[in-house]
């Protein structure tokens, strides 16, 4: 039975196009005067998986900034509050019960119960919010920490050695393309979401296994079905935001120091994805072992 939400969801901070051989998720990418290494990220690993591939230290090492999708280093509260305000809650005098019927908020109540949320804790919440809130739960329930993950271990790293850090969006940039889905759209994400909550971890374990051996056949495979389960959200989530990168990630490599971008790794490829585009506009990107 397929189960595209869970991939959905993980595809997009877990490499989809490794080699044949064993490598790292990472490419260098060599412009006139520096190189940029484009890397692809897991958004949380378990504390017991949460070694990095080699390929990792030796970008980490040879850049003089960090760039990721959204600069985690400078987040802030108040904006992040505001973003979820404008972007993530339901308008005054509207509940999630009324937004998505009452049998689809018993499947969300039933869920969210599960995984120890307060009732009506959602109940405010735009219903793709609480799609992503669900499935992050229960990523939390399997074991999987955010703190783990490779951008939070490489922020964390950069702090030490006071290296500088970027965004290629801001946070409100990234609700925004959720919060512009349709309602039907929304609707049927949130669907797709509680269809899998049961599977996340066998989907899971199947893609982080790809990952680490470098199976690109396998992870091609579990990837590819994404765009054609509901293409409207791979072009928001994925081509559309890619389009809005790539001027920016070759700016980069038009500056004299390297730098190291990390985004999630669906975004690299495939259609519409930025090593595709990189080398439509002439670059050769290098996968890192």
């Amino acid at each position: 039975m397929d189960r595209p939400a869970t991939r959905w969801l993980l595809a997009l901070g877990v490499l989809g196009c490794l080699s044949a051989q064993a490598a790292s998720p990472v490419w260098a990418i060599r412009g006139t005067h520096s190189t940029v290494y484009l890397a692809g990220s897991i958004h949380l690993l378990r504390a017991a998986d949460a070694a990095l591939p080699p390929g990792f230290a030796r970008a980490y090492s040879g850049a003089a900034r960090l760039v990721m999708e959204v600069d985690l280093a400078r987040l802030d509260a108040t904006e992040m509050a505001h973003s979820m305000a404008e972007h993530a809650r339901l308008p005054e005098g509207t509940t999630l019960e009324q937004r998505i019927g009452a049998a689809r908020y018993r499947r969300v109540s039933t869920a969210a119960a599960a995984l120890g949320l307060p009732e009506g804790m959602l109940d405010r919440a735009a219903p793709w919010l609480v799609g992503l809130q669900l499935t992050e739960l229960e990523y939390v329930h399997l074991g999987f920490d955010p703190q783990q993950g490779v951008e939070q271990q490489l922020v964390q790293r950069a702090r030490a050695d006071h290296k500088p850090t970027g965004g290629l969006e801001t946070f409100g940039d990234e609700l925004g393309v959720f919060a512009h889905l349709s309602d039907a759209e929304q609707l049927r994400f949130l669907d797709m979401v509680l269809a899998d909550l049961d599977a996340a971890d066998s989907d899971t374990q199947a893609v982080l296994a790809a990952w680490r051996r470098g199976d690109a056949r396998q992870l091609g495979t579990l990837l590819a079905q994404e765009y054609r389960s509901f293409p409207r959200l791979y072009r928001a989530l994925v081509t559309g935001r890619n389009q809005r990168w790539l001027p920016q990630i070759e700016a980069l490599l038009g500056q004299s120091e390297d730098s190291l971008v990390v985004v999630g790794a669906l975004h690299l490829v495939g259609q519409g994805g930025l090593l595709e585009a990189l080398r439509h506009d002439g670059f050769a990107p290098q996968q890192l072992d």
